[in-house]
């Protein structure tokens, strides 16, 4: 369940690359708080800055800003409005090239802009806090990032998906 108690609370809004370190096709990086839609607006190239951005559809984007003629990347814009996301806030996933320096330089545009730099795990206290997983389900979420056989990560994924916790519930 949402809780609007602790979403108006942390006002902050924060971001960080999703995908593992190293070179790959997509990265990802991923903003929750108030602020994710405007903050990534504003890394949008000027003439798209003002295009609608609709709830759980992908828009494709150019990455840049006012001081650059040329692009950094195109991206896919994904907005999840709150409470219909993980985190029960606000959340933006950009998906451009998964290049280190891409992502380096989307992150740093986004922290000039006002995000915070999320610390490990922070999206995932947010989604406990805001009621959208349970302790059980955070835990899971650790074991199934760090699962080494496939009935690590499937055991883990139950968890996540609440079967610890419906066990746990009383009768």
């Amino acid at each position: 369940m949402y809780n609007e108690h602790y979403a108006t609370e942390d006002r902050r809004t924060i971001a960080a690359v999703a995908t593992p370190a190293g070179y790959g096709g997509i990265g990802v990086i991923r903003l929750s708080g108030p602020d994710s839609l405007p903050l990534t607006r504003q890394i949008i190239q000027p003439e798209e800055r003002d295009l609608p951005i609709y709830p759980k559809s992908p828009t494709l984007r150019r990455l840049g800003d006012d001081q650059d003629a040329d692009p950094l990347d195109d991206a896919l814009i994904t907005w999840f409005r709150a409470p219909h996301s993980f985190t029960g806030e606000d959340v933006v996933e950009i998906s451009c090239h998964g290049s280190p320096v891409v992502l380096a330089e989307v992150l740093r545009r986004l922290r000039s802009q006002g995000a915070d730099l999320a610390e490990p795990g922070e999206f995932s206290m947010r989604a406990f806090l805001n009621g959208r997983i349970d302790l059980a389900q955070a835990e899971a979420i650790n074991s199934l990032i760090h699962a080494r056989t496939t009935y690590q990560a499937r055991l883990a994924t139950r968890q996540l998906r609440g079967g610890l916790s419906a066990r746990l519930q009383p009768l």
